[in-house]
């Protein structure tokens, strides 16, 4: 199986994993956004997802390409930070070969990055003198120099997808290596996204709701875990409060990515 086709898999293997509490899965949509649209996006993030793996062009521009081959539904952004973690992933074969790309990543990156970015209606802090939403910042990127590392370091304290790059994907290394420990198949993807969910607070529930209702998903998760919470009951009151562990997500996706590429089973 090819690089590319071990993403795509990885995309639709998360989205279709259930009950994964707040996100979209085979059993619960969001008003605007459907299991389709993760799906058709799965699909149709295959010409940039073989960019990468021909390691053809930037990292930066394949990201934004990604973004942009995605846009062609109503469903709305389903997979940057997936992108944002995959990519690097693919086009450096390995963790170890990723950081090597990301740290050759330079100013034109950051601005291709940037321009992705503005193409999806992910939170970002609107003080942040390099908002997406604002034009400036990328004449701000260019004054500076910054590179596409800079750009995640600049963002890792707020974003644990950016954090990835900076850290060396500590967390995608995580899940994987307890993909392989759960076993194989669905219920093995949901059991690590808990445990991924129960180690930290979700920074895209922290950008929708405030750190206090992050930490308390990270209890609730703890709950699940030690048997003192049902998954369906978690499940249930994510949805009724609009709560959607967006990143641990897309850190899912990159953990079923490796774990594949490693030899892990999906099918058994």
């Amino acid at each position: 199986m090819k690089a590319a086709e071990r993403a795509q898999l990885a995309m639709m293997l998360e989205v279709c994993a259930f009950p994964k509490p707040g996100n979209v899965d085979r059993c619960h949509d969001y008003p605007e956004t459907r299991l389709e649209h993760f799906l058709a996006s799965t699909i149709f993030a295959r010409t940039a997802l073989e960019e990468a793996e021909k390691s053809e062009g930037r990292i930066g521009e394949i990201i934004r390409h990604a973004v942009q081959q995605t846009n062609c539904h109503k469903g709305g952004n389903t997979h940057f930070g997936a992108f944002i973690l995959l990519i690097p992933l693919i086009y450096g074969r390995s963790i170890e070969g990723a950081m090597k790309a990301i740290e050759r990543t330079d100013t034109s990156d950051a601005v291709a990055f940037y321009r992705a970015f503005g193409l999806t209606k992910v939170h970002t802090c609107s003080e942040d003198v390099l908002d997406v939403n604002d034009p400036k910042s990328l004449a701000v990127l260019r004054e500076r120099g910054m590179t596409l590392l800079d750009v995640m370091q600049h963002s890792a304290a707020n974003d644990m997808v950016a954090r990835e790059w900076v850290t060396g994907f500590p967390l995608t290394r995580r899940g994987a290596d307890l993909l392989k420990h759960f076993g194989t198949g669905r219920q093995a993807i949901v059991q690590m996204f808990i445990t991924l969910l129960a180690q930290e607070p979700d920074t895209f529930i922290i950008k929708k709701h405030g750190i206090s209702v992050a930490q308390e998903i990270v209890r609730k998760a703890r709950d699940v875990l030690d048997g003192n919470e049902t998954l369906a009951n978690f499940d249930q009151d994510c949805i009724d409060k609009d709560i959607n562990p967006g990143s641990i997500a897309d850190i899912t996706i990159a953990a079923i990515f490796i774990a594949l590429t490693e030899g892990w089973e999906w099918d058994s």
